[in-house]
């Protein structure tokens, strides 16, 4: 799935023919330490245990996506090549633990940007779903069964905006906590988990994202 946009980027694996759930990640404070901004290769701190837990959904056929918010390029701290160079350390140290990323999409706009990058509530910035909804669509994803990990009530928001069916909210502080709370519904269930790799790890031994038996 190609995006012809400057503030924005997209890259999706190849459509399964069967509709499966997936494993939505936000990207710093659940993968990386969120050391603010992080623009820069040699800034890289992969958290520990994400990467063993993210091989095991990839054992399991999970697909396993990124959509993270990236205003730091807006707000002129890094650009493009910079989030690529993390990008690649990322994969890199995925791939020693056996693991791979199906998804990446990222938003750089936002309201404190420069243009054309000024855009506060552009659809695929967070709590905005436009991401989801987007790999949803080029993955042939089943959004009503997946679901979505983060550090921050928006990254859950987005999740319930594009119907999944819950989310777990990671190492955050009681003002994030009590925000994500109250996207709790009949519709959209929400968990806590004390650092990622237990969020992923209850996940991947729960099987509520299974791949579909065939038919």
């Amino acid at each position: 799935m190609a995006i012809d946009d400057i503030g924005l980027w997209c890259e999706l694996g190849k459509p399964d023919a069967a509709l499966r759930p997936a494993l939505f990640l936000d990207r710093d404070g659940i993968i990386l330490a969120d050391t603010n901004y992080v623009g820069r290769a040699e800034d890289v701190r992969m958290i520990d245990g994400v990467a063993t837990e993210i091989a095991r959904c990839n054992a399991l056929q999970i697909p396993v996506v990124v959509v993270t918010n990236q205003s730091g390029i807006a707000r002129g701290l890094y650009d493009w090549n910079g989030f690529a160079a993390v990008q690649a350390v990322i994969s890199a140290a995925l791939a020693a633990a056996g693991a791979h990323l199906d998804g990446v999409l990222a938003c750089a706009y936002h309201g404190e940007g420069p243009e054309p990058l000024r855009i506060a509530d552009h659809a695929w910035r967070k709590p905005n779903p436009g991401m989801i909804l987007a790999a949803g669509k080029g993955m042939n994803l089943d959004l009503a069964r997946s679901w979505i990990v983060g550090d921050k009530a928006r990254d859950l928001a987005a999740g319930a905006a594009a119907g999944l069916a819950g989310g777990t909210l990671v190492m955050a502080d009681e003002c994030e906590r009590q925000k994500t709370i109250r996207l709790a519904n009949s519709r959209f269930f929400v968990e806590t988990a004390t650092n990622p790799a237990d969020a992923l790890a209850v996940l991947a031994e729960s099987g509520r994202l299974a791949k579909p038996a065939q038919s």
